[in-house]
């Protein structure tokens, strides 16, 4: 049985790409605008592209802030893309946007350098930080490369959040998981045949933690 897995639109982001990498590793995916649109799905994805502020007001003016804390907090398989990972944590130096606080940590901007490019665009690895992470399977930390564009990222309080980290003229997390919880500050969906693996692994913990499913 395929993997039922709801994305999140709350007026923003890039849904339709997220929605054909799902259908492409063979989930079947259903765009929701709100909370009691989430019905007989495994998963949930929060996609987003754009300002910060604008992400956290529209799901805070669809009711999905709550809804959100509460699907994580439940251990329900969950899967962000780039603002969907900044969104998580408490506050971001982006016009100070303050975050759902799911997770203690804060989103910084880049530092300005001579011959130092922002927003950080285009192709780099991810270290893999945690062992045997169900979310790399069949991935090579040391060689994959995922397709990143951002100017922010998010520094957790919790050292042991983070999934992979990245060097853009320095260490940067690009990743956290936690149980079924994986956010990502790179686009799975922009970075063909892996980012499709990792969407594939998300979709496969679905499957395994379909008790949730109503």
């Amino acid at each position: 049985m395929s993997a039922r897995i709801a994305i999140i639109n709350y007026g923003m982001g890039n849904l339709r790409s997220v929605e054909n990498a799902l259908l492409k590793v063979g989930a079947s995916p259903k765009i929701v605008t709100k909370p009691s649109e989430v019905t007989d799905v495994e998963g949930l994805v929060l996609p987003g592209v754009g300002a910060l502020e604008d992400c956290v007001d529209g799901l805070r003016a669809s009711n999905f802030d709550d809804f959100i804390a509460g699907w994580i907090q439940e251990d329900r398989p969950f899967m962000g893309v780039c603002l969907g990972l900044q969104a998580l944590f408490d506050v971001s130096e982006e016009r100070h946007v303050k975050g759902l606080g799911i997770f203690p940590g804060k989103v910084v901007r880049f530092v300005s350098q001579p011959g130092f490019k922002i927003p950080h665009m285009g192709w780099n690895t991810a270290k893999l930080e945690q062992n045997d992470s169900p979310f790399w399977k069949s991935l090579d930390s040391e060689k994959d490369r995922f397709y990143f564009v951002h100017s922010y990222y998010a520094v957790p309080e919790d050292s042991e959040l983070v999934l992979t980290t990245t060097d853009y003229d320095g260490v940067f997390t690009s990743s956290i998981a936690r149980a079924n919880t994986l956010a990502c500050q790179f686009h799975p969906e922009k970075s063909q045949a892996k980012g499709l693996q990792i969407y594939s692994n998300f979709a496969s913990i679905c499957n395994q933690d379909d008790s949730f499913a109503s």
